[in-house]
């Protein structure tokens, strides 16, 4: 640190040198979601040559190496003249500048997911290799790029049948940590598009998997949401499906919708705006939800369907709701470059004019579905306040204002209010006694719990309530669960599931994040839940001593420091078998610990694993262990 601050302290980045320097502002990151962004940047420009009638075919090849994209389409290709104004090729100044495109006036595109001028020019900036191949004007043109800068001229090829352009890329590993791409991810997203713009065929080249998928979904919506509802195993409350696809003629926006209520005890709602998925949702998918509550509210009262001592709510109504919201306009005003939330508030009104009127015509002209519709919310109505009322019975015992109702299994910290606060639950009172005497007292509470929890994918809520051990955690975190939820009442600021590093162990995290996911997802949302990474092995090799948590890692420590002498090895079978001083050590100390953080980066594909590995179905669970046999090299039975 120096004294002086002048202007020579001033450092002007120039050119792609910002996007680079801080890659999360353009991005959102340089983990898997922003190394994944650099391929929906590059795609979402071929789908705007798509939706806007230039492109009928968009293709995408992951090549052998796993860490390197070619995005193809049949469009009108990128320009390659020279700009007047900077008298440089197009290509090269979209490529290389921020904030330059022909997305701006509106007279190329009258819809598109690009909008700042920004989208290739990040990905050109983030890659070691970046080549553009531009079929125009009878000729194929070609120009390469390092770090965001040209190091070729563009260069006139052979003559090239059609038009199109061809866009080559290798993250750069300095940026990113990890550089392969996820071939399922990539996959999901593009057979996604192919139902959203069902005139385009779209086609996925996995030269890692030695893998081709064609995606071409004549009838759109109505495929994207049957496939939604296998994916989930969510049965329907009816056969019909409320579609809704019309244009304003004068403000250019589009709106295509398909719904319908189902079994589930969730709301799904997947929304798009010009083709971007919009997963933080946003004023059109609040407009949608205004409309809806309203269509079904005003059926009610018109057909005098209100039940006897029963206020229905509005996410009474939404329970169970599945579906997909599609819209196109001219003007989208996005919360970010990342594009995860629309912001344009006229779209809170004009989802709402244009979803409730359609809504209640089509109740009233499709009868059988609407008595369905309307028995399925009456009887949500009923669930909650029953739930409400068991929840009430739980957070009377709870320990928010009284210590003395907490679980008498629970060693509890003496300042929860701590920002510091931590409550590890704890598999077994053996491992439960060594983590009290090894803890910070002030600061970690322990609950230890009795055997597998269990598993709620396969109960009812009344089971859930009536469970011993998760009665206990409910009590002991104070803030509810289920439509009850209280954060604000969240007794610890972090909340650790501490398992054997076993197979048992695992199952029981597994039952315990279902259980977590299912009626306190927003504690994984805010970022509270924690897996504590507990040892399995202790090497003492000399007179240093190490520690394993799986197998792979004791291998590497013997391999690395097996010159230093003979490997002592010893295998817990269980935490109950630490001394607590070795438990603090390992385990519990902040500044000497492991711990993951759970996190939920698509909550949909995190809806349907669960629903798959946890549910009542086992076929999804055999061909899950079916097709990871392999990678099981020791069973530990």
């Amino acid at each position: 640190m120096t004294a002086t601050y002048t202007a020579k302290d001033i450092t002007v980045l120039e050119g792609l040198d910002p996007v680079r320097k801080r890659p999360g502002m353009y991005i959102g990151g340089v983990g898997s979601s922003g190394l994944h962004h650099l391929v929906w940047e590059i795609v979402d420009n071929a789908v705007d040559e798509a939706m806007n009638g230039h492109a009928t075919e968009i293709g995408v090849t992951l090549h052998k190496d796993g860490a390197s994209i070619t995005v193809t389409d049949n469009g009108r290709g990128i320009p390659v003249d020279k700009h007047p104004k900077f008298k440089k090729p197009a290509l090269e100044i979209i490529l290389t500048t921020l904030h330059a495109g022909g997305k701006f006036e509106g007279k190329n595109y009258a819809t598109s997911g690009g909008l700042h001028g920004v989208g290739a020019s990040v990905v050109n900036a983030l890659c070691k290799q970046f080549v553009a191949t531009i079929r125009k004007n009878g000729r194929r043109w070609q120009q390469k790029f390092k770090y965001g800068k040209a190091i070729t001229r563009l260069g006139r090829g052979p003559t090239a049948r059609g038009t199109g352009t061809d866009i080559f890329f290798c993250p750069d590993p300095k940026i990113f940590p990890k550089t392969e791409f996820d071939p399922q991810l990539i996959r999901e997203r593009l057979e996604v598009i192919s139902f959203l713009h069902k005139a385009v065929k779209v086609t996925f080249d996995d030269q890692v998997n030695k893998q081709k998928d064609v995606f071409e979904h004549k009838d759109g919506l109505a495929d994207f949401q049957r496939k939604i509802l296998s994916d989930r195993q969510a049965k329907p409350s009816h056969d019909a499906m409320f579609m809704f696809d019309k244009e304003d003629a004068r403000t250019k926006l589009r709106i295509a919708l398909i719904l319908q209520w189902t079994e589930s005890t969730d709301e799904t709602i997947r929304s798009f705006v010009n083709g971007i998925p919009t997963t933080a949702g946003g004023t059109h998918e609040n407009g949608l939800r205004s409309g809806v509550t309203k269509a079904i509210r005003n059926y009610i009262v018109t057909h005098k369907l209100t039940p006897k001592g029963i206020t229905i709510a509005a996410e009474d109504i939404r329970e169970g709701l599945t579906g997909v919201l599609s819209i196109f306009l001219t003007n989208p005003q996005f919360q970010g470059q990342t594009k995860e939330r629309l912001n344009n508030q006229d779209m809170l009104a004009a989802l709402d004019g244009a979803v409730r009127p359609s809504l209640e015509h089509w109740l009233n002209h499709n009868r059988t579905a609407a008595e369905a519709v309307i028995a399925r919310i009456i009887l949500a109505a009923r669930a909650r306040e029953a739930s409400r009322a068991a929840s009430a019975h739980i957070t009377r015992k709870s320990a928010t204002n009284n210590r003395l109702n907490l679980p008498g299994k629970l060693s509890d910290c003496t300042n929860p209010a701590s920002t510091n606060s931590e409550l590890f639950i704890v598999e077994g009172d053996s491992a439960g006694g060594s983590a009290k005497q090894g803890r910070d007292r002030q600061t970690q509470a322990i609950l230890p719990l009795r055997g597998k929890v269990l598993n709620v994918e396969q109960a009812s809520l009344a089971k859930v309530l009536e469970n011993k051990e998760l009665s206990d955690i409910v009590t002991a975190l104070g803030c509810g669960l289920g439509k009850q939820f209280d954060i604000s009442k969240l007794r610890y600021n972090r909340i650790i599931l501490l398992m054997d590093a076993d197979s048992d162990g695992h199952h029981i995290t597994t039952l315990l994040l279902t259980f977590i996911f299912r009626h306190m997802r927003k504690l994984i949302e805010a970022h509270r839940i924690y897996l504590a990474c507990p040892p399995l092995y202790r090497v003492d090799i000399g007179k240093v001593t190490h520690w394993a948590q799986d197998d792979e890692a004791c291998d590497q420590i013997i391999k690395k420091h097996s010159k230093n002498g003979k490997a002592d090895i010893t295998r817990f079978k269980g935490l109950g078998e630490m001394m607590p001083k070795v438990l603090w050590q390992t385990t519990l100390n902040p500044k000497t610990r492991q711990m993951m953080r759970v996190e939920i980066s698509d909550p949909l594909a995190a809806d349907r694993v669960v629903g798959e590995l946890m549910g009542k179905d086992p076929s999804p669970r055999f061909q899950f262990i079916m097709e990871r046999a392999q990678e099981a090299r020791d069973l530990d039975l």
